[in-house]
């Protein structure tokens, strides 16, 4: 006999795929098809051992549902929405797929014990998911020093000697802030404020600003990002690749924060730590090598210019034409986002199928690359082990 559970579970399932294929559309539809039937299929195995606390669990398991649901036409929650339902929907459904290892023996007839834990981590997630690291880290690019092949590059230690210029350019880079659940309007102004307190020579905008919740409002961006507009002249941008999905909200929102957008466009400024030229590339899928070479040639290097290329996609790193970038800087990974970074480790799950670089500072020729760990994240549920990051970069430079 079916339970109940299992029963209302295949209703909710069928109600959300049938709304989604009649209000938004069939690839909406196919999507949440495939991951509610993961959740309906995993909640299933897991919910008879969870009977001390089943309302709870029947809780969480209607939350992510609910947010299924919402999403059909997304729009920006209040506090009590994401505090009832977004947060607890992605941390039940974050902790109901990591419970792979259980659903597979209870298929097997073996019972494996601390069913709890999945749960527990994720909760772990919630919590390193709404906060931030505060962190100074030091960079040394132009410095002479050829790498062969592209690899993980060392940053230097506090109070190491540095051996090049006294002044380094201070930078602070915002990245994947991605208003949605877990970056509100309110968090991401608090980080322009903190930003703008600490009066770096430039702060640079890496992209991916929205998810879906946040597109249908042009004025949540504007206001988020309102701090940065004291600041203005050392601010800059580039597209990520959700930008793309609301190009004039993004446009619109960084102008009225007097930010300047560069996409495949060049700026060069003078900075207390010399001048400096930026160049900023648009989010392409395809044909990248091409792409970064005619707007490489298109505004060549300034001699004497320290060069540094907003690159949204670190896996474009390898496509840049060598030597066309003292520093670039990408997000997108959101630092490889499930890892072990937060236990002082450098592995991520992403390396494990992605060969492209997640977190951290990389080098290939004479091109140093830094990939920040983003201000937010979308896509998976939460953070698990990779912390957000809102490090402040000091980028000593050798010759010139």
């Amino acid at each position: 006999m079916v339970s109940p559970f299992v029963l209302w579970s295949v209703v909710a399932w069928l109600l959300v795929v049938a709304c989604a294929w009649h209000f938004r559309s069939r690839t909406y539809a196919t999507f949440r098809g495939i991951t509610l039937g993961l959740q309906v299929l995993f909640a299933s195995a897991l919910f008879p051992r969870f009977h001390s606390v089943w309302p709870l669990f029947v809780y969480g398991h209607a939350a992510v549902f609910a947010q299924s649901l919402a999403l059909i036409r997304p729009k920006m929650g209040g506090f009590a929405y994401r505090a009832l339902v977004s947060i607890p929907g992605a941390f039940f459904g974050a902790g109901t797929l990591l419970s792979l290892p259980w659903v597979v023996l209870a298929a097997f007839g073996a019972h494996l014990p601390g069913v709890w834990l999945p749960y527990a981590v994720a909760l772990l997630g919630v919590v390193q998911s709404l906060r931030s690291t505060e962190e100074h880290v030091q960079l040394v690019v132009a410095d002479g020093e050829i790498v062969p092949e592209l690899q993980r590059h060392s940053v230097l230690a506090a109070h190491s000697p540095i051996g090049v210029e006294a002044r380094p350019l201070s930078i602070i880079q915002i990245t994947d802030p991605h208003l949605g659940p877990f970056m509100s309007v309110a968090r991401l102004l608090r980080i322009c404020e903190r930003a703008v307190e600490r009066s770096p020579d430039l702060v640079l905008l890496t992209g991916d600003f929205l998810t879906m919740e946040s597109q249908s409002d042009p004025e949540l961006l504007a206001r988020a990002l309102a701090p940065l507009k004291a600041l203005d002249g050392r601010c800059f941008a580039c597209f990520g690749n959700h930008d793309h999905e609301a190009p004039d909200t993004v446009r619109s929102a960084l102008e009225r924060a007097g930010v300047t957008l560069l996409v495949d466009e060049a700026r060069e400024l003078e900075t207390p730590a010399g001048p400096v030229q930026i160049l900023g590339m648009d989010f392409v899928w395809r044909e990248r090598k091409e792409h970064l070479a005619r707007v490489s040639t298109a505004h060549p290097r300034k001699p004497g210019y320290l060069r540094i290329v907003l690159l949204h996609d670190p896996g474009a790193f390898r496509h840049l034409p060598e030597g066309e970038a003292d520093l670039a800087l990408s997000g997108h990974t959101h630092g490889g986002q499930v890892g072990l970074v937060s236990l002082g480790f450098k592995w991520t799950l992403m390396r494990v199928f992605v060969n492209a670089p997640d977190h951290g500072f990389w080098a290939r020729g004479s091109d140093r690359l830094y990939v920040h760990r983003g201000t937010g994240h979308y896509g998976f549920p939460l953070r698990l082990g990779v912390p957000a990051e809102e490090s402040m970069l000091f980028v000593h430079a050798g010759a010139r």
